[in-house]
């Protein structure tokens, strides 16, 4: 156990300055340009990355040694970001660099991913997943709530420096306490084949399987629900708030999901695989209330409530990664992982130019409309996925 305290600790401190990092872009951008637009924008660009990253780089986990892999990513983003902290760095040189530490974070999360069915059994991986993600949205929760605090009193370069401290310490960690292991796909048929036949192998398995794709989908209804945190900037203006508000909003979707985990995290497996499509709607729901223009405190209630029903990407994430043999998983994981922060990066960008136009709190209501409709659509082909799974096994 003592590699998963490693893997944990390190995901664990690098999320808490990626918060205070996402938190000081947001107040930067929307600070300079006054714009909800660009201040969206901005914080897609986390996002968008993952279209190249994901499907392209995803696979170095399966050719490369997991702990390597993570180890390499980490430094990079480590100096890029402390690049991005320079005083007077323009908006557009942040914005590059923003890319460069999104395409670098692509091969280190499919690694950490990939490897931690290896550090667990397979009995055990579900149950550790559920504590990473749970202690993860934790640290998102002090990170948001912490970052929004940081930026009011000592503004966003040294948010923006606490976040490439994290990935150095991240980096440490790893290197010392996570055991090294050859590449999975070493001894495998992959190897002998080119880069693209495996950026292909890995689409063509994902897309073959009905419950794959459509656990895929399940993940690309986050693209409806983030509107939320996209536009917490100006969300937080339009009630009159500071921005400690903005962390403040990020912070309680974070915290719904922490506590929704843990709820997940006790319920049967069979029990948990009949939740996940009203769960997937009760994402989307609360935020329909929105469109009523409530208070700050109604708000954020909402965002928490919204957060505690995301809880569902628990229940499809671990059942995808067991889903997928070991040597593809890299791969695999990295391209659905490309499907949701597209889906994201997709969702914050409409919601900003729809912001340019509308009330925020009229945008953030309206995508979730459309989120709870995507949502019923998508459970509706879970449910003949496992038909049809179930028909096969009891014949």
């Amino acid at each position: 156990m003592g590699e998963f305290r490693a893997l944990f600790a390190a995901q664990s401190v690098t999320v808490v300055g990626d918060q205070f990092a996402r938190v000081a872009l947001s107040v930067l951008v929307f600070d300079r340009t006054g714009s909800p637009a660009w201040t969206a924008l901005t914080y897609g660009l986390t996002f968008l990355p993952d279209l190249i990253g994901g499907p392209l780089l995803s696979g170095l986990a399966d050719r490369y040694p997991r702990r390597t892999v993570m180890v390499v990513a980490d430094v990079t983003r480590a100096l890029l970001v402390g690049l991005m902290a320079v005083p007077g760095m323009p908006l557009a040189v942040v914005a590059g660099l923003l890319v460069v530490v999104q395409l670098a974070g692509s091969p280190a999360t499919a690694a950490r991913a990939a490897m931690l069915p290896q550090v667990l059994d397979e009995d055990s991986y579900p149950a550790g997943q559920a504590v990473l993600q749970t202690v993860t949205q934790a640290a998102q929760v002090i990170g948001f709530v912490g970052g929004g605090g940081l930026v009011a009193l000592v503004g966003t370069g040294v948010a923006l420096l606490a976040d490439a401290v994290t990935f150095a310490v991240s980096a440490a960690v790893v290197w010392w306490w996570v055991k090294p292991r050859p590449a999975s796909a070493a001894d495998a048929d992959v190897v002998r084949h080119g880069w693209w036949h495996d950026v292909v192998a890995g689409a063509t398995l994902v897309w073959s399987d009905a419950r794959l794709r459509t656990l895929v989908a399940f993940a690309c209804l986050a693209g409806f629900y983030i509107s939320g945190e996209a536009l917490a900037a100006p969300y937080a203006a339009e009630l009159g708030a500071g921005p400690a508000a903005v962390g403040l909003l990020f912070g309680a979707f974070a915290a719904g999901t922490a506590v929704g985990m843990l709820v997940v995290a006790r319920l049967p497996e069979s029990t948990r695989l009949r939740v996940l499509p009203p769960l997937a709607v009760c994402a989307c729901v609360p935020l329909v209330v929105c469109l009523a223009d409530p208070g700050l405190p109604i708000v954020v209630g909402l965002f928490a409530l919204s957060g505690a029903g995301s809880a569902y990407h628990l229940i499809a994430s671990t059942t995808f990664v067991l889903a997928v043999p070991d040597a593809r998983r890299g791969q695999a994981f990295g391209l659905a992982v490309t499907a949701l922060k597209v889906a994201q990066g997709a969702g914050v960008a409409l919601a900003g130019v729809a912001a340019e136009q509308a009330t925020t709190h009229g945008v953030v209501g309206a995508a979730g409309v459309l989120g709870v409709l995507a949502a019923l659509w998508v459970g509706w082909m879970w449910r003949a996925a496992e038909r049809a799974k179930a028909a096969p096994d009891a014949g």
